[in-house]
């Protein structure tokens, strides 16, 4: 039995780290960023910018559940979920995703329906 009480120094959950915006783009059915690297441990804060030409779900189960979920904002209104598996546009917008990933690896994410369409991508986590 450990008898050693844990400490930690300081608050994993300030200053985040922007990530490069991703922007969906339904008429050409691109995105702007397709490869995201990051770290464990460290907290990042990912915008999703749709233009609204149609109906959207972005699918990143494995990272989210490798990762600890600070908030969701969508629009200045702010979501503090337990967890997370996908978020969806029905209109155009931002959404704001905060997150820390806890656990090292290669995390794929896609827009339903349009993954072999090239509306996909990965995180690489170290």
């Amino acid at each position: 039995m450990c008898t050693q009480a844990a400490t930690a120094e300081g608050n994993l959950a300030t200053d985040a780290t922007r990530l490069p915006d991703m922007t969906i783009d339904s008429r050409t059915l691109t995105l702007s960023e397709t490869t995201f690297e990051l770290e464990t441990g460290k907290y990042y804060r990912w915008r999703i910018v749709h233009d609204g030409g149609e109906e959207f779900q972005i699918l990143s189960p494995e990272l989210f559940r490798n990762s600890w979920i600070s908030q969701v904002v969508i629009e200045d209104l702010e979501v503090k979920p337990l967890g997370l598996h996908s978020i969806e546009f029905d209109d155009e917008g931002t959404i704001d995703i905060w997150f820390v990933p806890i656990r090292p690896g290669d995390f794929p994410f896609w827009i339903a329906g349009y993954e072999n369409r090239g509306l996909a991508g990965t995180f690489v986590v170290r």
